[in-house]
């Protein structure tokens, strides 16, 4: 099972959408959006997980081409670097 990034989405991009787009390529597995708190529109990225040859037909496939009138970013998702030692929010 892979982890798919998907970014540069529309605000209005819904589940449904982006679940038919990549089901050409395979079986989509999961797919969350990452939403705004208050208004509930999409952030503009999220990830799905497909099977391993799957999701990289789906990256080779999708990676820069056109969705909903914005060029989409497609790729394996890496894991989030950690914050800098000493670095607090609060």
């Amino acid at each position: 099972m892979r982890k798919i990034f998907v970014g540069n989405l529309s605000p209005d991009t819904r589940e449904a959408e982006l679940t038919e787009l990549f089901a050409q390529h395979g079986t989509v597995r999961s797919i969350r959006l990452v939403s705004d708190v208050f208004t509930g529109a999409c952030r503009g990225f999220g990830f799905i997980e497909m099977e391993g040859h799957e999701a990289r037909a789906a990256i080779a496939a999708l990676n820069g081409t056109t969705f909903k009138g914005r060029p989409i970013k497609v790729n394996e998702e890496r894991p989030r670097d950690k914050r800098s030692p000493g670095r607090s929010r609060w």
